[in-house]
């Protein structure tokens, strides 16, 4: 971040007031929105407006979109392009635009502008989407961008970032209304009415005792038909979800989900209200976590196509280089049966279907697992119920394919080599079953995150483990000699 970078295109980025526009006007303009959004027509257009550096047409073709979608025309832009589309389009960059930014553009973004046109953009937002902002930032841009801010939102900041990273104290909103609790209905309509610069949306008031504990909610539908004179602890919902400011993200998105909440009060160690989490952060929450460890499952890091080629070349291929290790040791268990192999072709034209099928099998159990542990259902006291369960389930499905694949095989080979695959599929099928549990399990035992490498071990083991069984099988069938 250079400080000889500011300019009036930086400044201008809090300065977003409207013009006076004329009906027609914007209703061709919506129109011509929603008929135009994002399309690679469009697309085109705006990159041929910089190209031709026309601030002018690029201004009138942006201006139009919403917040997300021009979030999304950065995206899609090449990475030389967005500092120059941002500078032209300066007055509608507005905090809403940033926040829908993905991470590693945004990050890139931020370091074309001057500490104080961040400053002014994180004045725009909410505090915990201030923090995502910041956050991103070098330890030196951290710095210079909070010496830009306004006390009270340098003080919100500091405090979110003096929290771990994915818990409530760095995600909870520091704007939420709360009240005494000597107040009345009427009393609280007139504080809301009084206080006309409540400027962020809320869906239950606060209510909170002498210490700042809170002792209850009153959601807006009670206040507005509950007569005036009835006090709010007489109104007011005394059992309540806290969130603790320490508590992972991911277990606040699931306190969200069991309880049917809308928004929480977020208390410190001591039980004082400090912040409040909205539903908006956990949907947004839940789609992160959901990518992540769908991307965690394949090692394919964070998955990201804005994300940088060395690091996603780091992220990847050390998983890859651990899947050829566990590829080598099924390796080597086909050679132990090398002569077995030369003697009977039908050997290795099966062996791909024992492996393929096996670690397809373990893959649906460990993706329900790692789901399982995720979402709290499977826990230290019910795992051995499931590993059962999902046993029985493998055993179902082996007999099934095992059946299938032994018909074919006995119609193209032989009885006897139908046999043998099938019962090599049912004895593969049942320990993917077993280690779909089993691996993500051990993992969480160990305090790891379960989706990172299960693949890789649960892979080896139904490779392994398929061909020495199918191949075992022949050799003790008398198919072919060891």
């Amino acid at each position: 971040m250079a400080e000889d970078r500011i300019h009036d295109d930086d400044l201008a980025l809090a300065d977003h007031g409207e013009g006076e526009v004329r009906p027609d006007d914007r209703v061709n303009d919506e129109r011509h929105d929603q008929e135009n959004r994002l399309k690679p027509s469009f697309v085109s257009a705006v990159h041929d407006a910089l190209a031709a550096r026309d601030k002018g047409a690029v201004y009138d073709l942006v201006e139009p979109l919403h917040a997300a979608d021009i979030a999304d025309l950065i995206e899609l832009l090449e990475p030389r392009e967005r500092a120059q589309l941002a500078s032209t389009i300066s007055d509608l960059m507005t905090g809403d635009v940033v926040a829908e930014l993905n991470d590693y553009v945004r990050e890139d973004l931020m370091d074309t502008l001057s500490a104080q046109a961040v400053a002014v953009i994180a004045e725009q937002l909410d505090t915990d989407d201030a923090v995502q902002l910041i956050e991103d930032l070098d330890e030196a841009d951290q710095r210079a961008v909070m010496a830009e801010l306004e006390p009270e939102t340098r003080a919100a900041v500091s405090s979110a970032l003096a929290y771990p990273e994915e818990t409530a104290g760095r995600l909870m909103s520091r704007n939420f209304v709360a009240v005494p609790e000597h107040m009345s209905v009427g009393d609280l309509i007139d504080y809301l009415r009084e206080n006309g610069d409540i400027e962020h949306d809320f869906f239950e008031v606060f209510v909170i005792d002498e210490g700042h504990h809170p002792v209850g909610t009153c959601a807006l539908n009670w206040i507005l038909t509950t007569p005036r004179s009835v006090r709010l602890t007489d109104l007011m919902k005394r059992d309540q979800t806290l969130i603790p400011v320490t508590m992972d993200q991911e277990e606040a998105a699931l306190m969200f989900q069991k309880y049917a909440l809308i928004s929480a009060a977020v208390v410190d160690e001591s039980g004082r209200l400090v912040g409040q989490m909205t539903v908006d952060d956990i949907v947004h929450i839940i789609s992160e976590e959901a990518g992540e460890d769908a991307l965690l499952l394949s090692g394919a890091g964070d998955g990201d196509i804005n994300e940088p080629i060395r690091e996603a070349y780091t992220a990847r291929v050390r998983w890859l280089i651990a899947n050829l290790g566990t590829a080598v040791i099924a390796s080597s268990i086909i050679a132990l049966f090398g002569a077995a192999i030369e003697q009977l072709v039908a050997l290795a034209i099966l062996m791909p279907i024992v492996a393929s099928i096996g670690g397809n099998a373990g893959t649906q159990t460990m993706a329900v697992a790692v789901r399982a542990i995720a979402t709290n259902q499977l826990t230290r006291s019910n795992t051995r119920r499931i590993l059962w369960r999902e046993f029985r389930v493998a055993l179902l499905n082996g007999g099934t394919i095992a059946m299938l694949i032994g018909a074919a095989t006995g119609i193209l080979f032989t009885p006897m080599m139908g046999l043998v695959i099938g019962m090599a599929m049912i004895i593969n099928i049942a320990i993917a079953g077993i280690a779909g549990v089993a691996v993500p399990v051990i993992f969480e035992r160990l305090d790891q995150d379960p989706a990172v490498a299960s693949s890789v071990f649960v892979t080896m083991i139904t490779d392994s483990m398929g061909f020495f069984a199918f191949l075992g099988l022949a050799v003790a069938m008398g198919l072919a000699t060891f």
